[in-house]
């Protein structure tokens, strides 16, 4: 099976850690849709409008968050990455890490629809929703 679309996502992770938000919105559809972590405060992002609030969102509340991927599959036109993220809040000095399940729909090379879950069961789950 090819591995494109993973290679995908870790473009996009890559562009995260460096905070590169040009290339992080080059590998998303126009019209994408995401779910994040902060969906519960903020409701879901859609478009790059959206993408873009969420990436200024995610850094202000951590300016030093980083992802390192620990485990990546490829189910066809979906990913689903075990993600470790690690960062401080903005006025703490009080590490975390935590591990996150991404999944990523994925179309001609852009991602059109991402979901971070809290656990695997979740991921699989929003996997067996997307087919």
């Amino acid at each position: 099976m090819s591995q494109e679309n993973v290679e995908l996502a870790q473009q996009a992770f890559d562009a995260l850690n460096r905070r590169d938000l040009g290339a992080f919105l080059a590998l998303m559809d126009a019209d994408v849709e995401a779910v994040s972590r902060l969906v519960a405060m903020e409701g879901g992002y859609h478009g790059l409008d959206g993408i873009r609030h969420w990436w200024h969102s995610l850094l202000d509340a951590f300016p030093d968050y980083t992802v390192e991927t620990v485990d990546a599959r490829e189910l066809g036109n979906l990913t689903v990455t075990t993600l470790r993220s690690r960062g401080h809040g903005a006025d703490s000095d009080t590490p975390f890490v935590e591990t996150v399940w991404l999944v990523v729909h994925w179309r001609a090379k852009k991602a059109v629809r991402w979901r971070v879950c809290t656990s695997e069961s979740e991921a699989l789950q929003a996997v067996e929703l997307s087919e």
